[in-house]
């Protein structure tokens, strides 16, 4: 057999069984090395491939399909630097428990350590960010070698999105030449009944015995329902329901899915992080136990108060493993399926579960504090008179995707509660600024509305990631808050220092970005009201394609518009009387 014959047959068959494992999407970067495995791609009819030049641009624009469909998908580039261009978005995907498969092309063995170009060192070049590295075997096309590969592709599959997802990466040293040949007969082999090695993967829950040593904690009264970052749809009604059963708040994150959408949200305090800013205030709500589910949320006014309620039981409930306790508090650790879990706890019966007098305190200080929230007569467009704008004008059944920094925390503030169906999505595994545009054009392929709420920085920093809006007639509305540089710096201590700050911190850009803009093919314009604002968001959801809307601003008007805010609705509650 010869070696065009060969290497078809041996990719062949690795591709077709990712796409029966469920496999859809495959993000390429150009490159010789990869041809292989990016012309078998392509010729595949039941995966969609998306090209992307940047890759670093391509992994987290991977990212982002995977954070929207819930799937993993792939990504091809050759060998070299091209590969280290991952890192980030790996990085990300890894603390974010996102399933990508990372498929590297390489120089074969003999052109290894030798001096041939663009060849560096690609075994396990992602260290502990993956949950996988396999190094293939060079391509033969024997029956056993077929069945290697297929098995390869499939175990790939599985480890990225089994358990606590991430990504996986396999490395294919290939010997020139590199086209396959296509003419051949039946070069994706024969199919398995559904794919090569099937795995079934129960949900967890607790034992009687188990569910009978948090009895003693959670019959008190004064209990907290926490929901951090998580995308399991079937939570909130499950959190509802409990939390109603039990009388008990939830601090419901920005990016839990319990702000938005058609269940019940009486319980729902998503206030929390202004009105928790407060020693006073927090002094008052000391809870009797704690129960978080998802990742630790966004707000640092829920860190001081969980740093000063060390004594108190926290239990955290993961549904497979991990350990996301950033506080340093002791922590009960339960794995099990959240949404089993919330109907265990349902049934265990509570002395105090007529007594509302705890939930109502958290319930009025939440009113206070939305009703501040909403209330501003300036038409000016500050940061959060702007982002309340923009979660107010939000398409029903679209996704709002949220960079951070000052970007991710004006959300937690201003998302109020709301029957829409918003999907709201972040990278917050890494908190990194970099790649955000990109994910969120991995988001829009989804072919759903998307609403990009980001910083002047982040932005910057990734305007490579616009190149896919153009390519692919994406749409999206970038909402750009340009306060100049790195807004967030303005709400720490370091922003005292006026001999360094601008230059190490406040970072301003200058930079006109209208003409990044129009060179991507995009809408771009700059409101200088709330009512123009809200008039070019309206405008931009009847529009296909890529809007730009920048909103400017300045950094230290900003810091004294928000403290200024927090102070008045801090002096509302006590005024109360608590």
């Amino acid at each position: 057999m010869e070696h065009a014959e060969v290497l078809t047959r041996y990719v062949g068959h690795f591709v077709d069984e990712l796409a029966a494992s469920g496999l859809s999407d495959v993000v390429i970067s150009p490159g010789s090395r990869s041809t292989p495995l990016a012309m078998s791609f392509v010729h595949h009819s039941d995966i969609k491939e998306w090209i992307l030049i940047d890759e670093r641009s391509a992994a987290f624009f991977a990212l982002g399909i995977a954070k929207e469909t819930k799937r993993p998908v792939a990504l091809v580039c050759t060998s070299g630097t091209a590969a280290a261009n991952y890192f980030p978005a790996l990085v990300e995907a890894y603390y974010s428990r996102i399933p990508l498969i990372v498929l590297t092309a390489d120089r074969p063995h003999e052109l290894r350590d030798v001096g041939a170009p663009q060849a560096i060192e690609q075994i396990k070049m992602f260290g502990d960010y993956v949950k996988w590295f396999h190094e293939m075997a060079l391509p033969e096309a024997t029956d056993s070698m077929l069945n290697y590969v297929r098995r390869a592709a499939s175990r790939a599959v599985q480890t990225a999105k089994q358990d606590v997802c991430g990504p996986v990466h396999l490395n294919f040293p290939f010997r020139e030449p590199l086209v396959p040949d296509f003419t051949l007969d039946n070069i994706w082999g024969e199919r398995f009944e559904r794919n090569f090695s099937p795995y079934y993967n129960g949900k967890k829950q607790l034992s009687d015995s188990e569910l009978k040593t948090l009895i003693h904690y959670v019959k008190k009264e004064r209990g907290i329902l926490v929901v951090g970052p998580q995308t399991d749809e079937r939570l909130a009604a499950a959190m509802i329901q409990l939390a109603e059963h039990w009388h008990m708040p939830i601090l419901a994150d920005p990016l839990s899915q319990l702000r938005t959408g058609e269940h019940r949200k009486s319980h729902i305090i998503e206030g929390y992080d202004a009105f928790l800013r407060d020693e006073m205030i927090r002094e008052q709500l000391k809870p009797d136990f704690i129960i978080r589910f998802g990742a630790m949320p966004i707000s640092k006014a829920y860190l001081f108060y969980l740093q000063e309620n060390k004594d108190i039981p926290q239990f955290i409930v993961e549904p497979y493993s991990g350990y996301r306790e950033p506080a340093g508090n002791p922590t009960h650790m339960i794995y099990s399926d959240p949404v089993y879990f919330c109907n265990q706890l349902i049934n265990i019966p509570r002395a105090l579960e007529n007594d509302t007098t705890w939930l109502n305190k958290w319930q009025k200080m939440n009113e206070i504090t939305k009703h501040h929230l909403k209330t501003d007569i300036s038409n000016d467009l500050t940061e959060g008179n702007a982002t309340r704008t923009v979660m107010e004008e939000l398409p029903n059944d679209s996704i709002l995707f949220v960079g951070n920094s000052m970007a991710i925390r004006d959300v937690d503030t201003f998302l109020l509660t709301n029957s829409k169906s918003i999907r709201v999505l972040a990278n917050r595994g890494a908190n990194g600024i970099d790649g955000v545009v990109s994910s969120s054009m991995g988001a829009a392929t989804s072919r759903r509305r998307v609403t990009l709420l980001i910083g002047d920085l982040s932005f910057y920093h990734d305007l490579n990631g616009l190149l896919a809006a153009k390519h692919y007639h994406l749409d999206i509305t970038i909402v750009l808050m340009n306060n100049n540089g790195g807004g967030i710096f303005s709400f720490l201590p370091q922003s005292q220092d006026s001999k360094h700050f601008e230059l190490l911190f406040g970072t301003p850009l200058h930079i006109d970005f209208k003409h990044a803009v129009q060179m991507y093919g995009g809408t771009y314009c700059i409101p200088e009201t709330i009512g123009s604002l809200r008039e070019e968001l309206n405008k931009s959801y009847k529009r296909t394609g890529l809007t730009v809307i920048e909103v400017q601003t300045n950094r230290k008007d900003n810091s004294i518009w928000h403290r200024n805010k927090w102070r008045a609705i801090h002096e509302d509650i006590l005024n109360t009387g608590w």
